[in-house]
């Protein structure tokens, strides 16, 4: 890219950023300060508002970038990430919306801890819905890093390092001062802005083969120098029995893994009423479908207009295909066009990162401070602070870890790393809650055994993968501690996660209260005394 054309890339990156400070520092002067505020909004969004808002936290940097470069350099393996994206909203909208807006109150421990001992279950779910977001947060960081590297015109380390601190503070910012209300609004603002971005590179590439998609699919295969074995499955998942259970594994982590993700849970409270949450999902639903249709025509896309080689030059993992579909489509390098149409796609591209770490960074601070901090401060000495003031210092520690693992995870696909943090959430999350919601003898013990039985598990299966080591496309390609051949734990850890929670039931010596099950059921299911 030339230095003008660099410029208009980071005018418009620079335009968003002050918009969404803009509305960030508005809504901050119109606040009440309460936790209610900043956790929820104070429940006054519309159903279709946070629809977008939560397609919003939805469409991340692994969706618009990760996945459309898995497209370009796998074919129809790559597809695995749309279809198991979106195949998991059906089970939040059948399963947990209406009943988590109605049993809750800010977080996920809230659903949990209406029949359970407080104390040890909101420091269980605390500390995984932390874990959770922090992974999902890498992903966007090293999304953000190949973005502006590929702007700058390289891959220099310093500019995908200082990018990934930049998002860090900006992230802290807006959590701090604007909370949920703030975060809600960009979300929305950046979800039509992708959209409408999306919409724009989807009709470029159909007018491309003048609509027609056979000729499309054909030029991906012959240039991908696969040939049909492009199109069918099996080129990244098919090559022995490990590359198969790895698909097996991935699939289940995508598809159960968003009913138990922290940001995506917190947004069923910033509606009024459980109708509205229902309402809300279904409004995603719409959005959210039509944009991962969308990501594979620009997968095929990018592998039939670029070329899977030059995508692989550019970035190994496939994060820069949609920019540089977004070059070529435009007139290619050199051209005004092609300058143009690549700043619009980074600008709207970056606004995705952006906007996703604050509705994640937003969701695990709340977790520290509703969860985890409420429950150990009546051991700290003195005055405790308020839950909204540690919220915000929670904010500043947790884009810090974030920082940290993004800079050293900054060759890993976007999209992958995010199959990561829904397999930790399908194994520590989903199956409390399930229980919760609808075993009508759990018990406490059986709570904190089935969030650390699928948290431990999945953690450990991933730090002895080749996702850190082994391989040369692992975190230290120089070492080899491989102990678990999957790439994704979520074939095991999922199972362990409901079977810990199984045990410990069975195994408690303090009988399920059926009253609270009682009073709890008939919440979930009328609404009946929900907040």
């Amino acid at each position: 890219m030339s230095g003008d054309h660099q410029t208009l890339a980071l005018l418009l990156f620079g335009a968003f950023v002050a918009v969404t400070l803009a509305i960030t520092t508005w809504v901050s002067r119109d606040r009440r300060g309460s936790a209610e505020e900043f956790y929820a909004g104070g429940r006054l969004f519309s159903p279709m508002e946070n629809g977008f808002a939560i397609a919003g936290d939805y469409m991340s940097a692994a969706s618009f970038l990760g996945i459309s470069g898995l497209i370009a350099l796998y074919g129809y393996d790559g597809m695995l990430y749309s279809v198991g994206f979106l195949v998991a909203w059906l089970v939040v909208l059948l399963l947990v919306a209406e009943l988590v807006r109605n049993c809750g109150r800010f977080t996920l421990a809230d659903v949990i801890v209406a029949r359970m001992r407080e104390r040890p279950v909101r420091i269980a779910a605390g500390t995984s819905s932390v874990a959770v977001s922090v992974l999902y947060l890498v992903a966007q960081m090293v999304g953000a890093g190949s973005l502006v590297a590929l702007l700058l015109g390289g891959t220099s380390e310093a500019a995908r390092s200082w990018t990934v601190i930049g998002v860090g503070a900006l992230m802290v910012v807006y959590v701090s001062l604007g909370g949920m209300r703030a975060t809600t609004w960009i979300q929305i603002v950046k979800a039509v802005l992708l959209i409408a971005g999306t919409i724009g590179l989807t009709v470029l590439v159909l007018l491309r083969f003048h609509g027609d998609v056979d000729q499309l699919l054909t030029t991906a295969a012959d240039r991908s120098g696969h040939g049909r074995e492009f199109l069918s499955p099996g080129l990244r998942y098919g090559g022995d029995w490990i590359a198969r259970l790895d698909f097996i594994s991935l699939g289940l982590a995508l598809v159960l893994g968003t009913a138990g993700l922290p940001h995506i849970l917190s947004r069923f409270y910033t509606v009024p009423t459980a109708r509205a949450a229902r309402r809300s999902v279904v409004w995603s639903i719409g959005l959210i479908g039509g944009f991962y249709l969308m990501t594979i025509v620009l997968g095929f896309g990018a592998a039939a207009v670029v070329g899977p080689d030059d995508v692989r030059a550019s970035s190994p993992a496939g994060n820069t295909a949609v920019p540089l579909l977004a070059l070529d489509l435009g007139g290619g390098a050199g051209t005004t066009g092609g300058a143009v149409l690549f700043a619009v796609v980074a600008a709207v591209a970056f606004a995705t990162i952006l906007a996703v770490v604050a509705g994640v960074t937003l969701a695990s601070s709340a977790s520290v401070a509703h969860d985890l901090y409420a429950s150990l401060k009546r051991r700290r000495a003195g005055k405790p602070y308020s839950e909204v003031k540690v919220a915000r210092i929670a904010a500043a520690g947790i884009g810090a870890v974030a920082i940290g693992l993004g800079l050293l995870a900054r060759d890993l696909n976007v999209a992958f790393l995010v199959g990561l943090a829904f397999a930790v959430a399908a194994s520590a999350n989903l199956p409390v809650l399930l229980y919760s919601l609808f075993w009508r003898g759990f018990t406490t013990r059986g709570a904190v055994w089935s969030v650390y039985g699928g948290l431990v598990p999945s953690v450990l299966l991933v730090v002895f993968s080749p996702v850190v080591s082994g391989t040369p496309e692992s975190l230290f390609p120089g070492a080899d501690f491989r102990l678990f051949p999957l790439q994704n734990p979520g074939l095991l850890s999922i199972p362990l996660g409901f079977l810990a929670g199984w045990l410990g039931t069975v195994t408690s010596a303090e009988p399920p209260d059926e009253a609270k099950h009682a009073e709890a059921e008939v919440r979930a299911l009328t609404g009946a005394g929900a907040v």
